[in-house]
């Protein structure tokens, strides 16, 4: 049984939970993260999405992503879903979220890191990773366009922003 800490519009705990699956009531919002890893060449780690997977099952996704169980802060929520997915462990102590998009049911943090990672040391989390590569923008281009990657909208900007200090969609 997973619980989510329960946020009010403004993003600040309510002391409420709720539990996954259940339907969230009007108002009830909660934290989900997404990390994109590139490695020192300039790719990106994307995964795919295992064919039985509640929500996009065999599409291709960024790195990682889950939502924040009760108790977590963004940044352990991230970290926590890199390791549990890939079996790599990262540490974003020293960065902050990239940005953040206000989603109809929370708030979903994106984490952009640089980490060589061999694909050959990660071990990818059976109940919901198929598979794992690397990409290049073009190639992101490629599964974008032809409806084999979860269309997020800055998908056609997810370069770009990797080295933006500031962000305007």
């Amino acid at each position: 049984m997973e619980e989510w800490d329960l946020l009010n519009e403004n993003r600040e705990l309510t002391g409420k939970t709720h539990i996954r699956g259940e339907k969230l009531a009007p108002g009830e919002l909660h934290l989900v993260v997404h990390v994109c890893i590139f490695n020192e060449k300039g790719q990106l780690l994307i995964q795919k999405r295992q064919k039985d997977k509640e929500g996009w099952p065999n599409y291709w996704d960024l790195s990682a992503a889950g939502s924040a169980l009760k108790g977590e802060t963004s940044l352990q929520a991230a970290e926590r879903e890199v390791q549990e997915e890939l079996g790599i462990t990262i540490d974003l102590s020293n960065t902050r979220a990239k940005f953040s998009y206000h989603f109809e049911a929370g708030f979903d943090d994106y984490w952009f890191i640089t980490k060589d990672v061999e694909l050959s040391d990660l071990t990818l989390q059976k109940e919901e990773v198929a598979d794992a590569r690397f990409v290049t923008k073009e190639e992101l281009e490629v599964l974008r366009s032809s409806g084999e990657f979860i269309p997020y909208f800055f998908l056609n900007q997810l370069f770009n922003l990797k080295n933006a200090t500031s962000i305007h969609f």
